[in-house]
């Protein structure tokens, strides 16, 4: 892993915002392709990666700043802007990217549930080229291995300088995996005739599963908050079930409008 690619003069260019960067334009042209495909919305596509992009690497860092370590932070704010120290919870870029994109979508007359579905797989897989961006980096670490197994960190990596040269779990690289498998699900569910909102919730349903099971692997945030639970492990039950009541609620909504029209006949 390389944390720095190159310098120019005395400022590094660093992997993590090169890789960060790439997984933003790269999941806003799959974006693309999914809604040109689809017929609809593909002429706001690109000014919704750049909203959204930027909405969600904001929030992102403040969810981080203020959720999971504001008792550092809080003695140390000139370093709130410092993302390459490794500080970017990606619960807050989704929640920030999904409202700015809310946003949009009815200043636009889009409709968000339709919208939502064609972009969801999009958006998974920006996450997966974000956790190559924190390998790269040495954040998003897992906890020692207690074995021979694991990675072990350069020297200039948050993570080596809280666990040395102990392996840890690759839980960044696992996590980065799954969301690939979940790309995948998620394009396969959308093909198939699905009620509107459904892919979306899929993706938050998933991607808080794994989530919440991954974190007992992470290294980085390890004190509990909320009965025995991690910071990211207790929004992810609170994202799991909201998935839950948004899948749930499409299928129900669908089912009323049905009647309705059918009433109307």
């Amino acid at each position: 892993m390389h944390q720095y690619l190159f310098f120019i003069g005395p400022f590094p260019v660093r992997s993590y915002g090169l890789v960060l960067s790439l997984s933003i334009i790269l999941s806003t042209g799959v974006a693309y392709f999914l809604a040109k495909k689809d017929g609809r919305y593909h002429e706001h596509i690109v000014d919704l990666g750049i909203y959204c992009g930027l909405a969600g690497l904001v929030g992102g860092r403040l969810w981080d700043v203020f959720f999971f370590d504001w008792a550092y932070y809080s003695h140390h704010l000139t370093q709130i802007f410092d993302v390459w120290q490794g500080g970017m919870a990606i619960q807050g870029g989704i929640v920030f990217g999904t409202l700015c994109g809310i946003i949009y979508a009815r200043r636009h007359n889009i409709n968000i549930l339709s919208l939502a579905d064609i972009v969801a797989p999009a958006i998974i897989l920006g996450q997966a080229l974000g956790r190559c961006a924190n390998f790269l980096n040495g954040d998003a670490f897992g906890a020692p291995t207690g074995s021979d197994f694991g990675i072990i960190y350069p020297a200039t990596t948050l993570a080596h300088q809280i666990y040395g040269n102990r392996p840890l779990w690759p839980a960044e690289v696992w996590e980065g995996q799954i969301d690939v498998v979940i790309f995948a699900l998620l394009l396969i569910y959308s093909a198939f005739r699905h009620v509107r909102g459904r892919v979306f919730s899929l993706y938050i349903i998933l991607y808080c599963c794994a989530r919440f099971f991954l974190e007992y692997l992470r290294g980085d945030y390890v004190t509990p908050v909320f009965d025995g639970l991690k910071s990211a492990q207790f929004t992810s039950v609170i994202g799991f079930f909201m998935g839950i009541f948004l899948y749930i609620g499409c299928g129900l909504y669908e089912r009323h409008q049905k009647k309705k029209a059918g009433g109307k006949k």
